[in-house]
């Protein structure tokens, strides 16, 4: 199979949800939902949504009940965490995906609650009779503290936390494995966690893919660490070298650019073996592995 294909139908897929099931721009208050699909029909790769697409693929080949909901939702919650990211008093960006931030075109206080809105939304869209139909209950239950559990307190949002607090300091090698476990992680083992349980895994499938998806989780931010360095803005859709000039360490200033990238691949390889038990349905995720450290932006 040709990855690029796999990817681009997907990510068709997942774009015609998320346009078909989003409020539309002109629905009360339309400054609001304006400003949430200004971020989420950015365009993007659309890596978590295809990642827990894979991951039900692996599992099952009849589609789950309710999956496109299901990562779409993830898509949500990234799109409400780039939002929150490209904030003054956060990372104080003004591009993402090649188009002025958020705040930039509708102000702070829209942006905030655009974010909020998604955040709030993604629960939804998981927990709606209609996008869920035919999934039982307590599978439901099961996806709706998947996705909490990786994009909150002990998910996502703490690893942001970290990642501000370890700003200008100068911080070992663990700190930041344990910032990045969390703040790009996290959502990524909910994204293939997420998609397993909707296809019904069994608890051994389920651990070969979470060792699949933290392996990958780390691959993902060191390779966003070594685009950073080496990245153009035209590439990487914002201004690049922007970790060194916030004083973030990153895998590069602990590795070089080689090194890291050696660290990547070998991470992926290790994913890829986690894998051994899956037959050629679990092809686009070995495939999405390699992907993941050779992409440009």
């Amino acid at each position: 199979m040709d990855i690029k294909d796999y990817l681009e139908q997907k990510r068709i897929e997942v774009d015609r949800f998320l346009d078909a099931v989003a409020p539309r721009a002109d629905t009360p208050p339309t400054t609001l939902h304006e400003s949430m699909r200004y971020s989420l029909m950015a365009g993007g790769k659309r890596v978590r949504p295809i990642l827990a697409i894979a991951a039900a693929e692996s599992v099952c080949a009849a589609t789950p009940p309710g999956i496109m909901a299901v990562a779409c939702s993830l898509e949500l919650i990234h799109t409400y965490s780039l939002i929150h990211d490209d904030l003054p008093s956060m990372d104080n960006d003004d591009f993402r995906r090649g188009k002025p931030t958020n705040h930039k075109v509708y102000g702070e206080a829209m942006a905030i609650l655009a974010g909020d809105a998604l955040l709030t939304m993604a629960f939804d869209w998981c927990s709606r009779p209609d996008l869920m139909k035919g999934c039982e209950p307590q599978r439901q239950v099961r996806l709706i503290q998947e996705l909490a559990y990786g994009s909150g307190n002990v998910g996502m949002v703490g690893g942001q936390v970290f990642d501000i607090q370890a700003e200008n300091k100068d911080i070992d090698l663990p700190t930041l494995q344990n910032i990045h476990k969390h703040k790009t992680g996290m959502l990524i083992r909910a994204a293939v966690r997420m998609g397993a349980i909707a296809a019904g895994a069994t608890d051994r499938q389920l651990d070969d893919l979470t060792g699949y998806a933290e392996d990958i989780g780390l691959a993902f931010q060191i390779a966003d660490d070594v685009l950073n360095v080496t990245g153009t803005r035209e590439e990487l859709g914002k201004n690049p070298n922007t970790d060194a000039e916030r004083g973030k360490k990153t895998y590069p200033a602990f590795y070089g650019v080689e090194g890291a990238r050696k660290l990547a691949d070998d991470c992926v390889t290790r994913a890829i073996a986690r894998l051994a038990s899956f037959g050629p349905s679990a092809d686009p995720l070995r495939k999405l592995a390699w992907y993941i450290t050779a992409r440009k932006n």
